[in-house]
């Protein structure tokens, strides 16, 4: 059953041919069976069967995804089940309600499988910063899947979940999508609610979706994309047929390569890979031109003070007073707040909340704060220009193939180029979407289509046209088969 894509599943479970229970049962073996190994999940939902069993007796037709299971990223607050977001600060914590896009799903008749490991916090690109350890990259397991949402992917990978929620605050969907072989999408900032979902950097962070295909990914976006009044991030726009418009022909379409994105950096397995996609790309009718953006060495920067400086602003509510854990024994208030941050909160969120905190202090937040929002809209500008003459952005979706697990530990800096190609488009609150394009040293390449605001139909139209002319979307790790 899993390797069914969700659309196949959908039409088996609407026949009956097979049902939730059997579906939900057969994931769930998958994951007692495989998940020690890989380390995917943080909690598996031990209402998922009593659930599907509850959906096959209603057998509601309307419902667009009754009875498809699905891994969320542990970041979204689902109530009944625990919110970790991987940290020992909140190991303890259930939230009293769900963010909007579970509640999204749960009205489309989804059911919960459980819980993705991550990154602490969602600040990491490799998955290594978890109080529930690192996960393992399912092709190569002594790779890392990437991060933050190393679990969601590392999980549809290994087909522990046809598919999964995470989020992607500077490419944390789209860089593990790529070092394990999925197609992830990023929405438009603003597209899906962020009500519910725990905060890193505001300003950056946008739910997404791990999918075997961009058919797949397009009928998850269907469910959970729109509108919602809770979020004041959210844009009040229309919501289209997302998977009525994968079949538009791609002819006359026209695609930038940014010069900036292909430098000596670039591992040459995954040049390779993105000449192969240009050429198919060119055969379905498309044209290619080189572009330039050329603010974009100044993206990893700019984000790398924006981001711990929302962090440091989000994360000031983990005091120990009002949930989450406590120091035990304190002496007074401020031995409270001291120690339980210091104690729960790992080397690589502390660092971050202390970068945060120095540049939007008095006398360094026009110094680097401010500076860093002015060279931000020069990097968004830069994109809206490239859109004026083209359609789409082709691009890397990382700079390298999967890396080794401990590999970048110790190099804070070189871990954070692995998101080099993907963090201006956070920065610009734009669509992306890393799709398979090949392999290189026998590990996934990625490439990422980048569209512009509200242009989601636009990029999974081109990954969906794609991937109808290649296989590598199907490839499946040989030990999870």
């Amino acid at each position: 059953m899993h390797r069914n894509s969700i659309n196949e599943l959908v039409k088996l479970l609407f026949t009956k041919k097979i049902s939730s229970s059997e579906l939900v049962s057969h994931y769930l073996a998958r994951i007692k069976k495989y998940d020690s190994t890989i380390n995917s999940f943080i909690t598996v939902n031990d209402q998922a069967l009593k659930q599907a069993r509850e959906i096959d007796q209603k057998q509601d037709p309307t419902k667009p995804l009754a009875g498809i299971p699905i891994a969320i990223k542990d970041i979204f607050c689902t109530q009944g089940i625990k919110t970790t977001c991987a940290s020992k600060m909140l190991s303890n914590f259930i939230a009293p309600y769900n963010a909007t896009v579970i509640e999204k799903l749960i009205t489309a008749g989804a059911i919960i499988l459980g819980k993705t490991n991550m990154d602490e916090f969602a600040m990491g690109s490799s998955n290594e910063n978890s109080y529930y350890g690192p996960v393992k990259n399912p092709w190569n397991l002594e790779k890392v899947p990437g991060g933050s949402s190393g679990g969601s992917a590392a999980a549809v990978a290994a087909n522990l979940a046809p598919i999964a929620l995470g989020t992607d605050t500077g490419g944390s969907i789209r860089q593990p999508a790529a070092f394990c072989g999925l197609t992830g999408i990023k929405p438009t900032y603003g597209r899906v609610s962020r009500f519910g979902m725990v905060a890193f950097a505001s300003s950056l962070d946008q739910c997404g979706i791990f999918a075997h295909s961009a058919e797949d990914a397009a009928l998850l976006m269907q469910v959970i994309a729109g509108f919602d009044p809770k979020d004041s991030t959210s844009v009040n726009t229309d919501v289209p047929n997302y998977t009525a418009e994968l079949n538009h022909p791609l002819k006359g379409l026209r695609i930038g390569l940014p010069k900036e994105y292909f430098t000596a950096d670039l591992e040459t397995g995954i040049a390779v890979a993105i000449d192969e996609a240009i050429g198919v790309l060119e055969k379905l009718g498309a044209s290619i031109q080189e572009i330039s953006l050329p603010h974009n060495d100044l993206a990893l920067a700019v984000y790398y003070v924006i981001a711990p400086a929302e962090c440091s602003s989000n994360l000031a509510r983990y005091d120990g007073v009002r949930y989450g854990m406590r120091c035990e024994n304190p002496k007074n208030l401020e031995d409270l707040y001291t120690r339980t941050r210091s104690e729960c909160f790992s080397d690589e969120v502390k660092r971050r909340i202390m970068v945060g905190t120095y540049v939007l202090s008095s006398g360094y937040y026009d110094a680097y704060y401010l500076q860093a929002q002015k060279a931000r809209t020069l990097i968004a500008r830069d994109f809206q220009q490239a859109f004026n003459n083209i359609d789409i952005i082709l691009a890397p979706s990382a700079p390298t193939t999967a890396f080794k697990l401990n590999e970048k530990t110790d190099n804070p800096i070189n871990m954070y180029l692995s998101d080099i190609y993907t963090i201006p488009v956070n920065l610009a609150g734009l669509p992306a979407i890393s799709l398979p394009a090949g392999f290189a040293d026998e590990l996934p390449v990625g490439i990422q289509l980048i569209g512009n605001h509200f242009a989601e139909s636009k990029i999974l139209n081109v990954a969906h046209q794609y991937q109808k002319q290649t296989d590598w979307h199907l490839k499946m790790p040989e030990s999870f088969e």
